[in-house]
């Protein structure tokens, strides 16, 4: 148990983190060996970024709502701040306001939206060193992820600003003398978007780029733990010039069901985007049936990372720890099955296990910490139930396993994994490299698409054929072939199975959000 050895008047000033964000204070941060180090946190050039209401057709208001709910540090548990806890009435009245804009908005040129979401883009970056700010504090992930965060979203803005002058249509040869058949993409309409914490930026843009640049307006419900990094990228698109009603932002807490179903079963919204959980994918996709709206699901994952006996070990290792650890482990295609050969078993955990031991866990903002909390008290028990099991069954400890008190949870390296092991079937969602031993190619390729999920896998190996082989043979709707890191605003971002439907991001994401209309001109 980790002791805070710290005066209850600090407690009271510098951890009220929306005057912090604003004039410089300390907090404390937790070392891998429990001590305590204390760490600044950065202020903010511009605090009108940090926003404490809701954002409905360009205006910042609580809309009558009194009911509050706090935003907390997760490597903490203080309060950051607090926001209008919305419900079902005010998603109904930001669908209308959108609806409105719609009307409007949707009969602008392709190369009016190009130009707005550019400057959004800019603004963004501009503006990167606030936004990351706000994004660790609510988050936790280390200050330079949350810029690496920031800059990867901002490039959707950029993308789907380019693809908004080239949503083309088609004109299809004729069978019939005197006929010619066409046809022309438009925008769906209102779309309903729902965006989870693990990447509180990053989730909003790839969304809302493609929406806006296909000509929709959205009612965004963004995730309870981490409102504020949506509600400053809203201020910046205020500030650019996207006209009123097109983004609209609903806080809330308690009233998340009923804010979702609002959204899945409003007939005037047309589209659910939704990023978390196959449980709740599923709900909001029955929901949404009702009234056979358009939906893009990216749900959960169980990634399988494969590293075969001829594969470049020191390679293999980097991009490991870079897909595993990133952001705690709190990513949907994060590697969840490390497989490895026995050949190279021994070479690889040892190699993977003195890096780990490298590791510094710390609150984001402190410069020597290389990760930090998980998101919540649920993220910590989960990741204890893990590996709790995988010790239970036989699994040899490597490194790390222990809980270091609030959200923090060391980064732990678990070997001799089995398939009958928690691991194996559920999502961890934290910083445990699960290393399981196989023998063949046709093995692993069984033991990897055994899930109902199928988002993403990876695989390290130099052999052509097998790399050609293996890529097609994988469930999955992405696959990293001699890399971790697969996430593009160029690619296309989903899954297969139940990890979803629907693609982001790419030159097919703008797609998801528009109508194919055939027209048949007769009589010519």
């Amino acid at each position: 148990m980790i002791r805070f050895a710290f005066q209850n008047n600090y407690l009271k000033t510098c951890l009220n983190p929306y005057h912090s964000l604003i004039s410089k204070k300390r907090i404390v941060s937790i070392s891998i060996r429990t001590m305590v180090t204390i760490v600044d946190i950065p202020k903010l050039k511009d605090p009108s970024l940090f926003k404490e209401a809701g954002f409905i057709n360009n205006e910042w208001t609580n809309m009558g709502v009194t009911e509050m709910f706090p935003v907390t540090d997760p490597a903490t548990d203080k309060e950051i701040g607090q926001l209008p806890d919305m419900g079902a009435n005010e998603v109904k009245k930001a669908v209308d306001i959108a609806h409105h804009a719609f009307k409007s908005w949707s009969q602008t040129t392709g190369e009016q939206r190009h130009d707005l979401l550019l400057k959004w883009y800019r603004a963004i970056m501009e503006n990167v060193d606030d936004l990351a700010i706000i994004l660790t504090h609510e988050n936790g992930k280390t200050l330079k992820e949350a810029k690496g965060e920031v800059a990867y979203g901002a490039s959707f803005f950029q993308w789907f600003g380019e693809e908004a002058i080239r949503t083309y249509g088609s004109v299809i040869p004729a069978h019939v003398p005197g006929q010619r058949y066409v046809t022309i993409k438009q925008p769906v309409g209102v779309v309903g978007i729902i965006t989870p914490w693990n990447f509180p930026a990053a989730m909003i843009t790839r969304k809302v780029g493609a929406a806006l640049a296909a000509g929709c307006t959205v009612v965004i419900k963004a995730a309870s733990e981490t409102p504020y990094s949506a509600l400053a990228l809203a201020e910046l698109g205020k500030r650019v010039g996207i006209p009123p009603g097109v983004i609209n932002i609903i806080p809330t807490h308690e009233h998340t069901k009923e804010v979702g179903s609002e959204l899945c079963t409003n007939p005037t919204v047309k589209k659910i985007s939704f990023t978390g959980s196959t449980a709740i994918g599923k709900l909001l996709m029955s929901q949404a049936s009702g009234t056979m709206k358009r939906v893009s699901m990216e749900l959960g994952g169980n990634a399988s990372f494969i590293i075969f006996d001829d594969a470049d070990i020191s390679n293999a290792i980097d991009a490991t720890i870079a897909c595993k650890f990133r952001g705690t482990g709190q990513t949907c295609i994060s590697a969840n099955r490390i497989y490895v050969h026995k050949k190279i078993y021994k070479e690889f955990s040892t190699a993977l296990v003195e890096k780990v031991k490298k590791f510094q866990m710390g609150h984001g903002f402190d410069d020597k910490a290389t990760y930090g909390p998980l998101i919540n008290s649920k993220g910590v028990e989960k990741v204890k139930r893990h590996v709790e099991d995988a010790i239970k069954n036989g699994a040899e400890l490597l490194v790390g396993g222990k809980h270091h008190g609030g959200n923090f949870y060391e980064a732990t390296v678990l070997g001799n994994m089995r398939p009958d092991m928690l691991i194996h079937n559920e999502e961890t969602f934290g910083p445990i490299a699960a290393l399981f031993p196989f023998d063949s190619e046709e093995e692993v390729i069984k033991l990897a698409n055994d899930t109902p999920f199928g988002l993403a896998n990876y695989f390290f190996a130099r052999d052509i054929g097998r790399c050609w082989r293996v890529a097609e043979r994988l469930e999955s709707g992405m696959v990293g072939i001699n890399t971790g890191l697969i996430s593009s605003c160029y690619t296309p971002f989903g899954g297969i199975k139940e990890s979803g439907l629907g693609r982001e991001g790419s030159h097919v994401g703008i797609d998801d959000y528009m109508n194919i209309k055939y027209i048949n001109m007769g009589g010519i």
